[in-house]
């Protein structure tokens, strides 16, 4: 295959490719933190409030669902795929990018509870291909998916900033070796996990140490074996509410199915009504229960302590009913909110005996992310790159591969109605694992 010219001229076309991707997928992501922060907080400071009030979301989110129900109705493409489906990487074409970048800079930075990952994959996509007939290359069934694949990776590394997780993210989203990727994968990560806590305790145990590749950077505290039966319940249940969330997601899809812009509208008013639930019932932010959940997460894992049992469990309640309507109606990323959930359940249980606030958020977001994505290697990936702790590796991978076993045992629900064929849908159907 190396040898084949035509193979090395697309490696290098796909190489040139990532520069300007990556370059737009920055700007990308540099406008919607931006937007963000000016409607979330400037304006509200400048209009006189010490932080959103109650009632901030109704009007935004109304718009966002009018907005979005509009791209859904009359765009090329529907404005990137329904996040109730998972991610996707396939399917996009470069007449869909107007439609995927309106609901995205309008949606997301509103409120939508939902993140830029979706966007950002068919973004890549669509630039790939674009850059392609820009450039006048060959189109073959072959070629445009390796483009397609490729622009997806390099977009995508710009929003995790770790090429690593684009590669592995695409590499499971894709399917490549169907279903017997996961049939070969998925035991080999349980294995190593169970190998890395037996390692782990044999080390600690005896005192013995058999080399290591630490350069001596300053470590978190060892883990404790009291955490790891709790893998056993938190992975379970997280499993079971993030897949019901999705459940929810294509009850929701089904609805806006007929009389799109309407229903959508409605549901980003009943994403508002959550939201406003939220701060009214705890006196908080509006902006905790909004949005994709990323900054939140930073701040509830750097100061625990200023969320309060209550807060903790009404943002667990209204955030995932506002997940669940958004995963059907409206357009982004299944990702961040996952992350976010799975990490707010961890810190509500971290007191019980034997666990621990580190150890409880990692398995908390392993478990809720495979659940949301169905894709485990992918999910342990980027939870270990967020927490950046070697320590909870073992927690990470076995929570990961409990809450994939019982979603794979759950059943997904109703189908995702198809939409209606338009002649400037080239759509070419999609692989992803919840389809």
């Amino acid at each position: 295959m190396l040898g084949r010219p035509e193979y090395r001229k697309a490696l290098l076309f796909c190489g040139l490719i990532g520069v300007p991707v990556a370059l737009i997928a920055f700007w990308f992501l540099v406008a919607l933190n931006q937007l963000e922060q000016l409607i979330w907080t400037d304006w509200p400071k400048d209009l006189g409030w010490k932080r959103a009030p109650w009632w901030w979301a109704l009007p935004l989110l109304t718009v966002a669902g009018l907005v979005v129900g509009l791209v859904v109705a009359r765009f090329p493409g529907r404005g990137g795929h329904l996040p109730a489906g998972g991610l996707h990487s396939g399917g996009i074409t470069w007449q869909a990018l107007p439609g995927v970048l309106v609901a995205a800079l309008v949606g997301l930075p509103l409120g939508v509870v939902l993140g830029p990952e979706a966007p950002l994959i068919a973004l890549g996509g669509g630039l790939a291909l674009l850059f392609a007939r820009l450039a006048r290359a060959p189109q073959t069934q072959a070629s445009t998916a390796l483009l397609g694949a490729a622009g997806a990776a390099a977009a995508i590394s710009a929003l995790f900033g770790n090429p690593i997780v684009g590669a592995v993210l695409l590499m499971e989203v894709a399917g490549v070796g169907g279903p017997q990727l996961f049939a070969v994968m998925l035991p080999g990560l349980l294995a190593s996990g169970v190998g890395d806590l037996i390692f782990t305790g044999f080390v600690r145990w005896t005192g013995f140490e058999t080399g290591s590749l630490d350069i001596g950077l300053p470590k978190p505290p060892p883990l404790d074996w009291g955490d790891v039966p709790w893998v056993l319940v938190l992975a379970p249940a997280l499993a079971f509410l993030i897949h019901w969330i999705f459940v929810g997601g294509r009850f929701t899809a089904r609805f806006v199915a007929t009389r799109t812009v309407r229903n959508t509208t409605l549901c980003g008013l009943g994403v508002a009504g959550c939201i406003t639930l939220y701060a009214v019932t705890t006196g908080r932010s509006p902006a905790e229960a909004a949005l994709s959940g990323e900054a939140t997460l930073s701040a509830l894992a750097k100061d625990p302590h200023a969320w309060p049992v209550g807060a903790l469990i009404a943002v667990l309640a209204f955030k995932g009913l506002a997940y669940a309507l958004c995963l059907g109606s409206l357009r982004g990323g299944p990702v961040f909110p996952a992350l976010f959930l799975g990490g707010a359940a961890g810190a509500l249980l971290a007191p019980l005996p034997g666990l621990g606030l580190v150890p409880a958020m990692a398995m908390g977001m392993a478990a809720s992310v495979t659940a949301a994505l169905r894709l485990p290697v992918s999910s342990v990936v980027l939870v270990v790159l967020l927490l950046g702790n070697v320590d909870t590796v073992a927690l990470v991978v076995l929570a990961a591969v409990v809450s994939f076993v019982i979603t794979q045992w759950l059943p997904l629900g109703p189908p995702i109605p198809a939409p209606p064929e338009r002649p400037a849908d080239q759509t070419a159907g999609s692989t992803s694992p919840r389809s």
